[in-house]
Parts: structure tokens; sequence; C-alpha cells
């Protein structure tokens, strides 16, 4: 009888998604999640109010701005950015306890937060979403009717300067049609789950050992 060597997932990966305004980060990480039940969206932590229907823990957990502010003192996020009058951030012990767990950890956020997880977190696996040209991120910014030209423009200068850092990512997804966005960004996930640097040591020794037979 052929014995089988097993690997058992101790750990969870950190997953990085993030790219330009408009280009559909939200539509394709809600399709991902929606598909597959092995990854776990970080909940961020903001010094907002809560809206009607949110609930704490699920839309963010919601820290009152001096609580936040002895956070950031503390280190205690993975990224975080002020935003007008408020705070949002990634609360490090949230991700910690997703990973221990065995579940790869899904962010979604923009360049700028990216940028800070990947000086602190290196083995993330870092995924740049991209639109299939300029004019179609120019129509989904557009379609949405929600800035004025002024603001589109503006949109468009941050999204060039944005991907002037596709370079600091490991992987590039082209989000022409959402399907396809999600099935790349599966395999990427799961190729990630394969590579050797995700063993623990016990479980190379087994490989490495001469004297053990499969």
């Amino acid at each position: 009888m052929v014995k089988r060597m097993s690997l058992q997932k101790n750990k969870g990966n950190l997953i990085i998604i993030s790219g330009p305004s408009g280009v559909g980060k939200g539509t394709v990480c809600r399709a991902l999640l929606e598909k597959y039940d092995d990854l776990v969206l970080s909940t961020s932590a903001t010094t907002r109010k809560a809206r009607s229907g949110e609930k704490e823990g699920r839309e963010y957990f919601f820290y009152t701005r001096e609580k936040f502010l002895e956070l950031i003192k503390k280190k205690a996020f993975l990224e975080w950015a002020k935003v007008f009058d408020n705070y949002y951030g990634t609360p490090l012990v949230y991700v910690q306890k997703i990973l221990q767990q065995g579940q790869d950890c899904l962010l979604e956020i923009d360049v700028q937060g990216a940028l800070q997880v990947k000086a602190k977190w290196p083995t993330g696996v870092f995924i740049f979403l991209v639109p299939p040209s300029h004019e179609e991120l120019v129509r989904r910014i557009t379609s949405r009717g929600t800035e004025n030209e002024a603001e589109v423009q503006k949109r468009l200068k941050q999204a060039e300067v944005e991907i002037g850092h596709l370079q600091e990512y490991d992987y590039v997804v082209v989000n022409d049609f959402v399907e396809e966005a999600v099935e790349k960004l599966r395999a990427i996930i799961v190729a990630e789950r394969c590579r050797t640097i995700r063993l623990e040591w016990s479980e190379r020794k087994l490989f490495l050992n001469k004297e053990r037979r499969f």
C-alpha cells in the first residue's frame, strides 16, 4: 500500500488586493468571497460614527478618536490613514487571529495602505488590480455619476501615481470581466498555499529525510 503524504495548513496567508480608484476592487473581492468560503475579509477600525444598519465588528470596529490614537502609538495597526476628519486602520491583532486559525485573510485596501503593510509584513501576497485600459477606467469613474469633472481628473491623476507602484507587487490581475479576475485571484491564492516557503520547518524535514519512504 502506498503511504501518502499530506501537509497540514498551519497558518493562513495574508492576501492584499489593491489598485486605483474605479478599478472595481470591491466588486471583485465580494465576488471572490461569495464563491469561495476559505477566505476571511479583514475588518477595519474607524473613528467615524456607525451608520444605520452597521454592526460593530462586521462593517467596522468603531473606536473613539482617543482609543485610535493610543493604538497608533502602540503600533497596533498594520496600516492606517486619516481621511478628512476620521481615522481608518487595520487592527494587527485581528489579522493575526485569523491567520493563526489557518485561514487566509483578505485585505482590500488602497495603494498607500498596501505599501504600509508591505513594510511590516513582507511575506504577504500583494496583488495589484488594473483596468483593461485607460479609457475603461475613465468610463468606470464617470459612470458612477458621483464626481464632477474636476474630481474625475483628480482621481485619474491619482490612478497614474498608484499604477506607478505596480512593480512593488507580486502579481497583477486585469479586471476586464469580474468572473475571469476572480478565477485568476483564486489561482494565485491556491498557488501561494503550495509554495515551499509557506511550509513549517517540521514539514520540510519530512521531505528532506532520505530514510523516509512515501
